[in-house]
């Protein structure tokens, strides 16, 4: 068998496990054995790879290798608040090295002389393109999320036409590039217009829309996978591309139904700026508790819904969220947690936050499967959501959530809402559930609140 036969059935192997592992992450008992699958596929990827006849030197490869080492590991330390940018990070290095691998990749064919296809020119263009633009916007996504750049949308005069001008001359230079590869001086310009594109494309997104944004930077790197591994003739490239492309997109489009809103909105709609609250809300006072009330009605209590949220993450309140969990159900309560999709900053985060602490899956209940019961339930508790519990979602047609689905919060019996203060969230609104004759306000860090909330109940007679 030769080496090349035997590269191309490691990449065979390579694309099934790939599969297998986007299929076992499912479900949360299957998802270790999808993390020890996908990483077993992209180790036998690249010892396939490498051994290539056609590899020259290794020294380069160990030299990358070690780099990457050396970066990978601090950033796999990160706590789970900060996984979002970190992922966006992730999205950032995917799209970079495409990018530079289509450079490296186009000045070679120009200095060997290689007569250049329209299909190779033509993938090659969209590799460079899609790979500098996810670069750059992940790299944006990644300091909105970490809040080293504002999180609220930064707009200007004629943006939109700004961006699509860039990206109208970028893929037109991309089109002559096509017809005649040659002409080398139009590909510094393709990176660099790609390059300001992909910034000028997340600066007017505001940091309620992150979760797609992140969705959608997974579909980019994977399609520029796609176009390297057709510009490499790398059929595991294609197929692992496509999946990465496939699977971002969907998930973009999950996001987007969870919302009510379109892509257009998302990306164009500058969701997220700052509005005043109505006359009437601010007239209107809330009403807050202290945590041996929210005890006491809560041991009370024969069901009670935990609504989670960002807050929680930042408080890193998860594992006080277990101890409720574990102190009311020994006294009878049936505790079940509300997850709505795009609570957090990342598709799934709540779900990743409370499988952490050990909350049993079962528990975890979807925004749709949990609304029809809010009626009954005897106390919501809000742990640092916002947005995804506005009734204004419902009913007011000049709020920018209007249409979104929400959790029903509102319909508990008693509503308790742990929060630092009544700042707006997100999409930088008030939220009308504070004000409810039902909703009682717990102010302060979430995580010390409910360790005080249950300390209380330990120690109620």
């Amino acid at each position: 068998m030769s080496l090349d036969t035997l590269t191309q059935l490691i990449y065979l192997m390579s694309t099934a496990l790939f599969i297998l592992s986007l299929k076992w992450m499912n479900h949360p008992s299957t998802a270790r054995r999808a993390v020890v699958c996908g990483v077993v596929a992209m180790v036998a990827a690249v010892g396939g790879t490498l051994i290539n006849p056609g590899i020259v030197t290794y020294t380069w490869i160990v030299a990358a290798i070690m780099v990457g080492f050396l970066l990978g590991v601090p950033l796999s330390w990160v706590p789970l608040t900060a996984v979002p940018q970190r992922t966006a990070l992730s999205h950032a290095f995917g799209g970079l090295a495409a990018g530079l691998v289509g450079a490296a990749e186009y000045y070679l064919w120009i200095h060997e002389g290689k007569e250049i296809g329209s299909f190779e020119a033509g993938a090659l263009v969209a590799e460079v393109i899609l790979g500098f633009l996810t670069f750059t916007g992940s790299l944006m996504a990644a300091g909105k999320l970490q809040e080293i750049i504002p999180t609220r949308p930064i707009t200007y005069k004629n943006q939109n036409a700004l961006n699509f001008s860039l990206l109208a001359v970028a893929l037109l230079a991309g089109a002559w590039l096509v017809i005649a590869p040659t002409h080398w001086a139009l590909f510094p310009l393709i990176i660099l217009l790609s390059l300001a594109f992909g910034v000028l494309l997340i600066i007017p997104i505001g940091g309620a829309d992150m979760p797609t944004v992140i969705a959608l930077l997974n579909a980019y790197a994977g399609l520029s996978a796609v176009a390297m591994g057709f510009v490499l003739d790398n059929k595991l490239l294609i197929a692992a591309g496509a999946l990465d492309g496939s699977s971002g997109l969907i998930l973009s489009i999950i996001m987007c139904r969870a919302m009510n809103r379109s892509f257009a909105n998302v990306l164009f709609g500058a969701f997220g700026q700052v509005q005043a609250a109505s006359h009437a809300v601010e007239q209107r006072s809330v009403k807050s508790a202290s945590a041996e009330d929210a005890a006491q009605i809560m041991a009370a209590a024969r069901s009670v819904v935990v609504i989670p949220g960002y807050g929680m993450a930042v408080a890193q309140a998860q594992h006080r969220v277990r101890e409720l969990f574990e102190v009311l159900t020994a006294e009878g309560v049936d505790v079940k947690f509300a997850i709505h999709p795009v609570a957090g900053r990342m598709p799934g985060h709540m779900n990743v936050l409370l499988a952490e602490a050990e909350i049993p899956y079962d528990k975890l209940i979807e925004m749709e499967a949990i609304n029809p019961e809010m009626p009954e339930v005897d106390v919501a508790l809000v742990v640092g959501a916002n947005d995804v519990v506005n009734p204004a979602a419902r009913h007011d047609k000049s709020s920018p959530i209007f249409g979104m689905p929400i959790i029903d919060a509102d319909k508990a019996k008693t509503v308790f809402v742990i929060k630092r203060s009544m700042n707006p969230g997100f999409a930088g609104i008030e939220n009308e559930l504070f004000y409810g004759d039902n909703t009682l306000m717990l102010f302060g860090d979430a995580k010390a609140m409910l360790t005080s909330v249950v300390q209380a109940l330990k120690e109620s007679p």
